[in-house]
């Protein structure tokens, strides 16, 4: 159902939040205006400034990464769910790999999510959620094995 002009669409749509070019479109495209009218308000919200994949991804990605919210391939796949290039997304993940370091963020997110757990102490079972659920989050497997054998020591 439309409301106005696709851009004012988009403008409202920007508002709450930064959204990647592709969403935008999809957003559009699902509350039925033309192709031609979307092109048109994309290219305007890009001359203004307000619709910047480059800018969408790293803020995304930086704010996933602090949040514990995924690494690596994970983050990656988000970023590739939500319409941003290929070519962006490989500039900011060697970007913010300078930045971050994955032992360091699965030692944070292990003391977060999991405070007082006892690597020495645990049974093979919760080593496997926890491994499963590091996993899921795009941590590899050779950081997530030194992170436990760090905690065991």
């Amino acid at each position: 159902m439309q409301r106005g002009t696709a851009l004012e669409c988009c403008l409202r749509v920007l508002t709450l939040r930064d959204h990647s070019e592709g969403e935008l479109r999809k957003k559009l495209s699902g509350k039925g205006y033309e192709e031609g009218e979307i092109e048109a308000a994309v290219v305007r919200m890009k001359e203004l400034g307000y619709l910047d994949d480059l800018r969408f991804a790293r803020s995304f990605a930086s704010s996933a990464l602090r949040n514990g919210k995924g690494v690596g391939p994970r983050l990656k796949l988000e970023l590739s769910r939500r319409g941003v290039a290929g070519s962006i997304v490989s500039q900011v993940l060697e970007e913010l790999a300078q930045e971050y370091s994955e032992a360091e963020l699965l030692a944070q997110l292990m003391e977060r999510r999991y405070p007082g757990f006892d690597a020495a102490s645990a049974t093979d079972k919760e080593k496997r959620r926890i491994v499963g659920y590091l996993q899921r989050k795009g941590f590899s497997l050779g950081a997530i094995f030194r992170e436990l054998k760090a905690q065991e020591d």
